[in-house]
């Protein structure tokens, strides 16, 4: 069939037909090389840090206690004073196979979730080595690729981005599942493909939505050079048209989900500077040559290369993002094999290295001149702040670009350019090479320089150049003896060995477990400040009440360890965050830096009204009070638990989660918020209520002349994350306030009966209840289809505005 033999490799006559024995070895070998991975991070204690346990792991165990107990956490009542989980992409709800671990293991450790997160890479590995099988790639060059798709620059150094990485690793198989669809259409081959290719897509992060874009291109290369691309698509329709369907019934409720939230949140688009300033550098290229150039792999963390401090222009990479590299051989694979014998350009390729060219484009962003045009005119663009996030395309194919020069080289011998092509071209090409290699070390070192740190870069340089002129010494000896299988073989053992040594449990991906221990094993200072915490908080619930903890300045695992502590945090770590709390009450995207914590006009200190009304009765803190940063309040506090490492205490005059006001005033909460002035009443009988929602009630609760008169009493029955039950008694019609945060998908029932919920006290939610005594019942129903159907009106909204 044409489409078999379009990816049957660079030569038919010397693909190399795969056996079982085959495969059985090349899986042995990328599993034995990750598993040699694996046990580096479990012989040095350490962990994957920062992302992954300061918010994805937090997200994780709060996934699986819900699930232990039985229910779905929708709603997080634990981050932010209440987040829609089911709308972040972060939480890991919509992940299956994380999903399924936390059914399996709901309390794994840090370290069973990093052999998971390790094991989806082996997954997405084991893809590569199947890409390459139907190439008739040798098995040695097959390895090569699933060593550099696991562990090869970005892959490995930004580990702790679970959600990228699990997009990543399902890429292979929506990429082999596709062409199998487009070799073989059937039905049962589209509805396969559509699920793979889903959940790669459930990420609905910036890695997925590229690797989107790539199978697209892939089928539309496919049909662009058949014959008859018109043809070639007809004859596909039904496997693409199941394909698709299986992918909308997949993946249309979860990404509605997301942009209704991304619409009502901090970041409903990303503005160009902000993207801009997310771009690769083009100097960071030289981390290909010389990993350590700029000190990436310093155990000291002394980075001098590109990022915020040391580049005039706004860049807000670091060395994890900036990291890129590969292997010694590879890379002389690549310049040498690639670009200066034209290996790069064969026909069988070229697919994948022009998704290299376009990745490279996209991942330096500003620094090309066709990026704002990417950003202004391409869809969806615009919804993500880092261009240099495309740097995982560009190590998916380095690594198949390295297995194919790879095989060329154990088929064909070196290339011989000057033989092959005109002189004037083969000269071009090697002079190519070498400009591009000199401008990549001569780049690399003068920012060094520039930057003080001439002398450390030139040892580094010289140590890669070494290893690298001993992996082109060794191609060129293996094919002057023909021993280029050998040889083969030796180089995909020494640039295994190269990965494992660089870039596996290395400063960009591991920290101590112990710095992390309030996550598994609290230190005695944690135990007795969580100690000291929940038994006053107890103590309170015993009486009816819910206060919230703001946890401020502590190490990192504690940003989110409230989830797996149970404690109703007003702050966290995350990026999407609620628009009108964050404008409102000021939290910042963490809270590990007490400086990023804003204290807006509406949250002067914690003795002002939206801290009362919030029930915030608890600080935790990093160090004393008196000590911490100038700009935060500082209120007269009590004391309950003091250490050297932390510091807890206990605010006083919180408002209750529940009243019933007899009385309201209308309020734009919006021009409120922006004015830095929520308006004066009565907490225990009035509330204020947006001026939407005001026809949602009945006209006498905001007439002045009605006020006065017996308090109602409102009781909480009962308190889960998407359930709640309150009953209310009042001998006058009235509102029940309830002080957690107004959110679309929030429904409520007055004895059952279906009831309206209005938006008060800047931030809450009220429902209207007439005299007398009722239950009333608040619902998170994000799936209804009143709640869809909204949110499809919305989106629909703000596109034509």
């Amino acid at each position: 069939m044409e489409t078999r033999r379009a990816l049957a490799g660079p030569d038919s006559a010397h693909a190399h037909i795969w056996t079982r024995r085959d495969a059985l070895l090349a899986f042995a070998g990328v599993a034995l090389f990750m598993a040699l991975a694996a046990g580096l991070w479990a012989a040095s204690g350490a962990v994957v840090p920062w992302d992954s346990k300061n918010h994805f792991y937090p997200m994780f165990r709060f996934l699986g206690e819900a699930l232990r107990r039985g229910d779905v956490p929708l709603w997080n009542p634990y981050h932010f004073a209440g987040h829609p989980a089911v709308a972040d992409p972060q939480s890991l709800i919509f992940a299956p196979t994380f999903f399924l671990l936390a059914l399996l293991r709901p309390a794994a450790t840090m370290q069973e979730f990093d052999l998971f997160v390790l094991a989806h890479l082996l997954m997405g590995g084991a893809g590569i080595l199947a890409l390459c099988a139907r190439r008739g790639f040798v098995p040695s060059a097959s390895v090569l690729a699933g060593m550099i798709f696991m562990l090869g620059g970005v892959a490995a150094a930004r580990l702790q981005h679970t959600g990228m990485i699990i997009s990543y690793s399902f890429f292979p198989l929506a990429l082999l599942m596709l062409e199998v669809m487009l070799e073989r259409p059937r039905l049962l081959n589209g509805v396969g493909f559509g699920i793979l290719a889903s959940l790669m897509a459930l990420g609905r992060d910036q890695v997925a939505y590229l690797f989107c874009l790539v199978l697209i291109a892939r089928l539309l290369y496919a049909a662009a050079v058949s014959r008859r691309p018109l043809d070639y698509l007809l004859g596909r329709w039904p496997a693409l048209l199941a394909a698709g369907a299986t992918g909308g019934a997949i993946l249309a409720v979860p990404v509605l989900l997301t942009l209704q939230f991304l619409a009502t949140s901090n970041r409903p688009g990303i503005a160009f500077g902000v993207a801009a300033a997310g771009s690769l550098a083009p100097v960071n290229l030289a981390t290909l040559l010389a990993p350590d150039i700029f000190g990436s792999l310093d155990k000291s963390y002394d980075y001098w290369g590109p990022g915020y401090d040391t580049i005039a222009a706004p860049d807000w990479t670091d060395r994890a993002i900036n990291y890129l590299f590969i292997g010694a051989a590879p890379v002389v694979l690549g310049f040498w094999h690639g670009l200066a014998g034209g290996r790069i350009f064969a026909k069988e390729m070229r697919f994948f290295h022009y998704m290299l060219a376009a990745a490279l484009i996209y991942t330096l962003g500003r620094w090309t001149p066709v990026f704002s045009a990417i950003y202004d005119f391409f869809p969806g663009v615009s919804l993500y702040r880092r261009p240099a996030d495309a740097a995982f395309l560009l190590n998916a194919g380095f690594a198949l670009s390295a297995a194919y020069l790879l095989h060329r080289y154990v088929a064909h011998g070196a290339p011989r350019p000057f033989q092959k092509m005109p002189r004037a071209l083969a000269h071009g090409l090697a002079a190519a090479a070498v400009g591009v290699t000199l401008a990549l070390i001569l780049g690399g070192l003068a920012f060094s320089f520039a930057h003080g740190h001439g002398v450390e870069s030139l040892i580094a340089v010289a140590a890669s150049l070494a290893t690298a002129g001993a992996a082109a010494a060794a191609l060129q000896l293996g094919d002057k003896f023909d021993k280029r299988s050998l040889v083969a073989i030796l180089l995909v053992a020494a640039t295994g060995g190269e990965l494992l040594w660089r870039n596996a449990a290395d400063p960009l991906n591991a920290e101590p477990a112990t710095r992390y221990s309030i996550l598994n094993e609290a230190s005695p200072a944690e135990r007795g400040a969580i100690a000291a915490l929940r038994k006053d908080i107890s103590e309170r619930a015993a009486k009816g009440e819910r206060p919230r903890v703001e946890i401020l300045g502590l190490p990192g695992g504690w940003q989110n360890a409230s989830m797996i502590l149970g404690l109703e945090d007003t702050l966290g770590y995350n990026p999407l965050r609620i628009a009108d709390y964050e404008r409102a009450v000021g939290p910042g995207d963490n809270a590990v830096d007490p400086n990023l914590r804003h204290y807006p006009g509406t949250f002067r200190g914690y003795r002002c009204k939206l801290a009362r009304l919030l029930g915030l009765d608890y600080l935790v803190l990093g160090r004393p009070l008196a000590r911490m940063p100038r700009h935060m309040p500082r209120p007269n506090a009590l004391p309950i638990f003091v250490s050297d490492q932390i510091y807890v205490y206990k605010l006083g005059r919180a408002a209750p989660r529940a009243y019933f006001a007899t009385r309201v005033m209308g309020v734009d909460s919006d021009a409120a918020i922006a004015d830095d002035n929520i308006p004066d009443f009565e907490g225990a009988r009035e509330a204020l209520v947006d001026q939407g929602d005001l026809p949602k009630l009945h006209p006498a609760l905001a007439d002045p002349a009605a006020a006065g008169g017996p308090e109602g009493h409102a009781t909480i029955v009962s308190y889960e994350s998407e359930r709640i039950l309150i009953d209310v008694e009042s001998e006058k019609d009235g509102l029940l306030v309830l002080h957690d945060l107004y959110y679309p998908g929030w429904e409520a029932r007055v004895d059952g009966a279906p009831a309206p919920i209005v938006k008060a006290n800047i931030l809450f939610r009220g429902v209207p209840t007439a005299k007398g005594r009722h239950r009333v019942e608040f619902l998170f129903r994000p799936f209804s289809l009143a709640n869809l159907a909204s949110a499809a009106s919305t989106l629909l909204d703000h596109r034509e505005e």
